[in-house]
């Protein structure tokens, strides 16, 4: 009973419960996962196409016009068309004529298509998608992509998106259908106009909505990504050891370095002129180079063991031991290893190096 207890808060607590790290999000960035719509570009790019096309409508019909003339004209006279000269002039022609007509909205599709992928992911180049993988060709991975949440989440949403555009599109349509057919009875520019007017308002319409049902799969695909990324506490904490270094291991390296430099600060007490202290607690090793014109200088300091062993190795060292509390205690607290007494200290220090030296004459 207790190992199936055990299992199973070992399996809740591998459950991915905790938002993705700043360094996790990092990385998916760089491998190219990132929260994308593409339903969201082509929708734009659909509603902005057709209204440069009926902005430009005149430009459009004039060079279509041109090239149905053209190509009319050509055909009447097969037999002169199809030799090799006519017919390299008929074909860069009719390449110049679409080309006129296509530039426009292939340079509409491509920079809708960039501004929009730049708004929802900002500057992005990773080449980690298209690298060839194996699991990538593997079967099993693939039926079960196929047949996955996500798979059917998809499914459901251009199903439902389908559904929605065909019977908005049909109760469009059979509203302008008198419109239509009265229109049959005009000239044929006449004709033309209310058909492209009717397709023109089915398409804005239909894009706008593609719009709209767009924002939500963007926001979706926010969520989703998010959801994707999520870690589980055991991978946040091996994440913090990798990027920070295991805790136990730096408070080893960090007492290690405290070993040290005791160690080279105890190699400095046998150079001390005095050791203040207070007496039981603080230790405080000073040192002063009187041709130096300096002030005098803390070489070692401790409290409790430490202060035991500077004061023992003074005293092995024959070195004057002077007991201060308040100075101990005040040059402990201020100064570190190797600064120079404060001037607020330096009259009492100089007191007591004036005792020591006056110690040392007798």
């Amino acid at each position: 009973m207790d190992k199936i207890l055990y299992f199973d808060l070992q399996l809740f607590s591998e459950e991915k419960t905790e938002p993705a790290t700043p360094k996790k999000k990092r990385d998916a960035r760089k491998k190219g996962q990132v929260p994308v719509s593409k339903d969201l570009s082509s929708s734009f790019i659909l509603l902005f196409i057709f209204i440069i096309i009926n902005f430009f409508a005149k430009y459009f019909s004039e060079n279509l016009y041109s090239l149905i003339l053209y190509v009319y004209d050509n055909i009447k006279n097969v037999d002169e068309l199809f030799e090799i000269g006519n017919l390299l002039v008929f074909f860069n022609q009719v390449i110049y004529f679409g080309a006129k007509i296509a530039m426009p909205i292939l340079f509409t599709a491509l920079f809708t298509g960039l501004i929009l992928s730049y708004i929802q992911v900002g500057f992005l180049f990773s080449v980690d998608p298209i690298k060839p993988k194996l699991s990538k060709i593997n079967p099993i991975e693939g039926f079960k992509k196929l047949f996955s949440i996500k798979s059917l989440v998809e499914l459901f949403k251009s199903l439902a998106k389908s559904a929605i555009l065909l019977i908005y599109s049909i109760i469009f349509l059979k509203s302008r259908l008198v419109y239509l057919i009265e229109s049959l009875n005009y000239s044929i520019e006449a004709f033309i106009a209310v058909a492209w007017d009717i397709i023109f308002n089915l398409v804005i319409r239909i894009s706008l909505m593609l719009v709209v049902l767009a924002v939500f799969d963007y926001a979706y695909k926010i969520w989703q990504h998010n959801k994707d990324l999520k870690m589980t506490k055991k991978e946040i904490k091996d994440e913090y050891k990798e990027s920070e270094g295991d805790p136990m291991l730096k408070s080893k390296i960090r007492q290690k370095q405290r070993e040290l430099s005791a160690s080279r600060m105890m190699q400095e007490v046998p150079d001390a002129d005095v050791v203040i202290t207070n007496p039981t607690h603080f230790a405080n090793a000073i040192k002063y180079d009187s041709e130096s014109g300096k002030a005098p200088i803390v070489i070692a300091k401790g409290r409790d063991l430490i202060a035991n062993n500077i004061k023992k190795i003074a005293r092995e060292n024959d070195i004057p031991i002077v007991e201060n509390k308040p100075l101990a205690r005040e040059i402990y607290k201020i100064t570190e290893i190797g600064d120079e007494i404060p001037g607020d200290l330096y009259h009492a220090v100089a007191e007591v190096l004036a005792y020591v030296y006056e110690l040392k004459k007798k």
